[in-house]
């Protein structure tokens, strides 16, 4: 580990700048921050998912993406670096495609709901969204690796999946859309 926070508060973004991973200060209003954010939100959603009873493959794995994803704000912090790649890709693909193997084909859009981590599952996707829509912004105006939008874009895929999944774990089935319902 770098530098022991001893104390939390330097005082230094004050002004409005904080500091990268290398040493330069960017405004807090800069879309590299905002990428960084999104991603802190995004390890909170799941944290708060994690307080769930959940079986322990997908306590596992969340877990596992909790550290991703601060590798990732870790590369989104100090640019040029690398540290989100394929292996971690690959690894949200798998289970990607363990959970869905067991789940039925969709044949309608479903809603956010059913069981209360299904739900919480359906909050980190669209927070996952939101942090990779940021990411793409970030990408638009400085360089960043394919990794992190790689990771982000399968995550939210997963988050998906994993509502699905931990409804039907729960006894619960997937909430459907039912068009013009309250028309």
């Amino acid at each position: 580990m770098g530098h022991r926070l001893s104390k939390i508060y330097t005082r230094t973004g004050d002004a409005g700048t904080t500091g990268l991973g290398d040493g330069n200060r960017v405004s807090k209003n800069s879309l590299r921050i905002h990428s960084l954010g999104e991603i802190d939100e995004l390890n909170a959603c799941v944290g708060l998912l994690l307080t769930e009873t959940l079986p322990d493959d997908v306590r596992a794995l969340l877990t596992d993406v909790q550290h991703d994803l601060f590798d990732l704000g870790g590369e989104v912090c100090i640019p040029g670096m690398s540290m989100i790649s394929t292996k971690q890709v690959d690894k949200l693909e798998a289970a990607l495609d363990a959970w869905n193997e067991d789940l039925s084909p969709l044949k309608d859009f479903i809603l956010p709901g059913g069981s209360r981590a299904a739900s919480q599952a359906h909050l980190c996707r669209t927070v996952c969204r939101r942090a990779e829509r940021m990411l793409v912004g970030l990408a638009q105006e400085e360089a960043v690796n394919d990794g992190p939008r790689q990771y982000l874009n399968r995550l939210s895929d997963l988050m998906f999946v994993l509502g699905r999944h931990l409804n039907k774990v729960d006894g619960h089935g997937d909430v459907l859309w039912q068009k013009g319902k309250n028309a």
